[in-house]
């Protein structure tokens, strides 16, 4: 939509908090990996330090009843039951402090948990949550019940936001006995010792984009040096504290953006953020601010942060606030609301000018309409893959400060009744090496991580989600260490399907892997979906797919264009200037192109999947059948033009050692098909094979029955001569290849078969011709 910007150069990222080899989480903010991989330059988000919600524990009260477990206790009598679920608990303690933590190290290149190879079930058990009075680490009862949970009635102790005091009290105990908790720990000193060697954040306007990414940085250092000073009571992170927001305030040595409006309020994202960092430093460090202190904070929050937010409230400026006929289900609605509800609950017991307390009246409402709204019936976050992180901070942030604050979230995580299914979202999203990374990927993430997975599995009970998460490069940072329920114990993998089909009618695609423990694994997704009702960051890109193997990304995604492009954001007409540049247009995607034209805006394709439901077990060495497959299949005929059937199906072959692709199509104009790769290309002298060599590793492709002049050629990934010229030059894509093969109007079946060049005695297989409405699970099993 106009106006839906994260303006911010795709390029201009700059790594802050990187993992090291040996698994202790982030290092320093100057260090960077020694290669960088294209898919990671161009494709996959820069998660920075990060963010997330609160534990709510005893605050929130029931669970949702969790469902994802691979085994239970089944007694013939209360006692027996009560006594196996007692064994069970006992036996997954046992095993979580025997074990510690599970990933040994994360990958350099894709930044990926490393886990030991093991074939001992002994070792781990399903996902569960220990009974507190089996655990060591279990948080206390928050002492603070409202006597209204209906009326917004905020605590008179502090902190208020995201942990209150009695946290902050057992955290000490927690950490000693938790060793991801201890990891954590030190790595937030780490990075904030880093951050105290630089100078306050540099006001920069990157043009329309705003100062977001100075918002951010300072919301990222205060929450360090906030923590810091909580933790060790050293004043000196306080004073830290301070230079960040007297500088944000225009009172620094260097001057901080125009007086009449410091903080960006024309990008309120830009002053979203700051608010939000106002607020921490505000009630986190209240009881060393001095009035003075204070009143600046407060008079400097209202001036740029929540005035401004009223106005947006009030008036059309506010166009992310949505509207019955345009709902807002995106990332800005999150972090805006987010960002005013923080700010506001902060100072809410402290503000005579009533516009807190005006603001609250608001936002939560707001966010339950649109951001809470965001969550699709399948659980995917519709506006792609990586601004799911953004949104789901933004979300968790104000659900855990209003637990935090009130006790109650006030239907926020509950009014969309699918929301719990996001994390399976971001599970199945995320391939051996990176994210399915579809469409725009955003701005740089400062503050951003996926550790909203860590308050969904307390909350939601789902403690699958925080197993997933707490092996992840960007879990350390200070939500994490309250959002974690560290009674948490078990294997993420444990029981955990290899496929999954998310089929709401916006997003349709699907997730197929051999494992989810090794990054050498087969990972392979494709979606279909419609091209609209994105949030204007979607690619035309109806049948696109990404191949991992042998730990790497054979086939990618480009990723984000330059926000700053003009018309990157006018998407509503089939020739608006969004699909005119490469990245975003047909040609630039994995998919079937015809005519060399963008597919039709308008497109509703449909689908087909079905799976073997083969689940992982509780070690980490993954052993499938060999009858173990899964498909997913598209007739995306409404993407198209100038056909009357385009069909695309994908599948995994031999026990998920291969992979088909099979296009059918009808066209009444040139087709072609395309495959973005980092990879260096050969092709053989028939030119209907190719071998491609990447990281050490090979993966060959085939045609299977070539149609008469198929042949395989390779390309730059650059538009055609012939393409409508874009308002901007297109980005460059250095290092990328697309493979291409070329046919002229016609009938064709396409079958590609892929296959990685596994270690060890491989017996690779030839799939029989079927047609793809005759697929089913059973349906290649006669090959030679």
């Amino acid at each position: 939509m106009s106006g839906s910007y994260d303006n911010l150069n795709a390029q201009n990222h700059n790594l802050y908090s990187e993992p090291n080899h040996n698994g202790s989480g982030f290092i320093t903010p100057a260090t960077r990996r020694k290669r960088t991989s294209n898919w990671i330059k161009f494709g996959i988000p820069v998660l920075l330090i990060v963010i997330v919600a609160a534990v709510v524990g005893g605050v929130v009260g029931s669970r949702k009843k969790n469902n994802n477990s691979s085994s239970s206790a089944v007694a013939s009598s209360p006692q027996q039951s009560a006594a196996s679920a007692s064994a069970a608990a006992g036996a997954a303690a046992s095993a979580k402090l025997a074990l510690g933590k599970y990933a040994t190290a994360t990958n350099s290149e894709f930044m990926m948990p490393i886990y030991p190879s093991t074939t001992d079930s002994g070792a781990f058990s399903s996902p569960t949550f220990i009974p507190a009075a089996q655990s060591k680490t279990a948080w206390p009862t928050d002492p603070f019940q409202p006597s209204n949970p209906d009326v917004l009635t905020v605590r008179k102790d502090r902190p208020l936001l995201i942990a209150p005091a009695y946290k902050w009290a057992a955290l000490p105990a927690l950490i000693a006995n938790d060793p991801y908790l201890q990891s954590w720990n030190a790595t937030i000193f780490k990075n904030a010792t880093e951050y105290a060697a630089l100078p306050a954040v540099v006001y920069k306007l990157d043009g329309d984009s705003g100062i977001l990414d100075n918002s951010r940085a300072v919301k990222q250092r205060v929450k360090a040096f906030a923590y810091a000073y909580r933790m060790t009571n050293d004043t000196s992170w306080v004073d830290l504290a301070w230079r960040e927001i007297k500088n944000a305030a225009g009172n620094g040595t260097v001057t901080f953006g125009p007086s009449e409006d410091r903080w960006n309020s024309g990008h309120f994202l830009d002053v979203a953020e700051m608010s939000a960092a106002y607020g921490i430093a505000y009630d986190w460090l209240y009881d060393v601010w001095t009035p003075s202190q204070k009143s600046m904070i407060i008079t400097t929050l209202l001036q740029y942060g929540l005035q401004p937010g009223v106005t947006q409230i009030t008036t059309s400026a506010g166009w992310w606030t949505g509207s019955a006929q345009t709902p807002i289900n995106g990332n800005w609605n999150c972090v805006c609301n987010g960002g005013m509800t923080m700010a506001s609950l902060a100072i809410l017991n402290d503000d005579t000018s009533g516009v807190a307390k005006q603001l609250l009246q608001f936002t939560v409402g707001n966010a339950k309409t649109n951001c809470a709204q965001a969550v699709s019936t399948d659980g995917s976050w519709a506006e792609t893959a990586n601004y799911w992180y953004f949104g789901t901070t933004g979300h968790a942030e104000m659900a855990a400060s209003l637990l935090s604050a009130t006790g109650s979230h006030y239907g926020l995580l509950d009014v969309n009744t699918n929301f719990y299914k996001t994390g399976d979202f971001h599970m199945y999203i995320t391939g051996s090496t990176s994210l399915f990374n579809y469409g725009d990927h955003g701005p740089n993430k400062y503050s951003t991580t996926a550790n909203s997975m860590l308050f969904y599995g307390d909350f939601y009970n789902q403690p699958q989600y925080a197993l997933f998460q707490r092996d992840q490069y960007d879990s350390a940072e200070p939500w994490s260490m309250f959002w974690y329920n560290p009674t948490i114990a078990g294997a993420f993998w444990d029981g955990k399907p290899l496929d999954h089909v998310f089929d709401n009618g916006v997003d349709q695609w699907a997730s197929m892997r051999s494992t989810w423990t090794d990054i050498n694994g087969l990972y392979v997704a494709m979606k279909a979906g419609m091209l609209v009702n994105h949030q204007t960051h979607n690619d035309l890109d109806v049948g696109d797919f990404v191949l991992d193997a042998l730990g790497t990304r054979w086939a990618g995604e480009l990723g984000s264009a330059d926000y700053l492009s003009p018309g990157y954001f006018t998407d509503a007409a089939q020739d608006g200037a969004r699909w005119k540049y490469y990245r975003k247009m047909t040609e630039g995607q994995n998919t079937i192109l015809i005519n060399q034209a963008n597919q039709d805006l308008t497109a509703a394709p449909t689908i087909k999947f079905d799976t073997s439901n083969t689940t992982q077990g509780p070690t980490t060495v993954n052993v499938v059948p060999d009858d173990s497959t899964a498909f997913f299949t598209t007739d995306m005929t409404s993407a198209y033009f100038d056909a009357t059937s385009v069909k695309r199906g994908i599948r995994l072959l031999n026990g998920r050692k291969q992979v088909l692709l099979q296009d059918e199509v009808t066209a009444s104009q040139s087709v072609m098909w395309r495959m973005h790769t980092n990879a260096t290309v050969t092709i053989d002298a028939s030119g209907t094979s190719a071998t491609l060599a990447l990281d050490g590793q090979t993966l060959k492709v085939a045609m299977l029955s070539p149609p008469d002049g198929a042949q395989f050629k390779t390309g730059p990934a650059v538009r055609f001569s012939t393409d409508p010229t874009p308002p901007e030059a297109d980005q460059e894509n250095p290092g990328v290849t697309v493979l291409m093969i070329t046919l002229p109007a016609g009938t064709y079946m396409l079958q590609v078969l892929f296959n990685p060049q596994w270690p060890g005695s491989v017996n690779y297989v030839t799939p029989p011709t079927v047609a793809i409405d005759s697929w089913s699970l059973r349906s290649h099993d006669s090959s030679s």
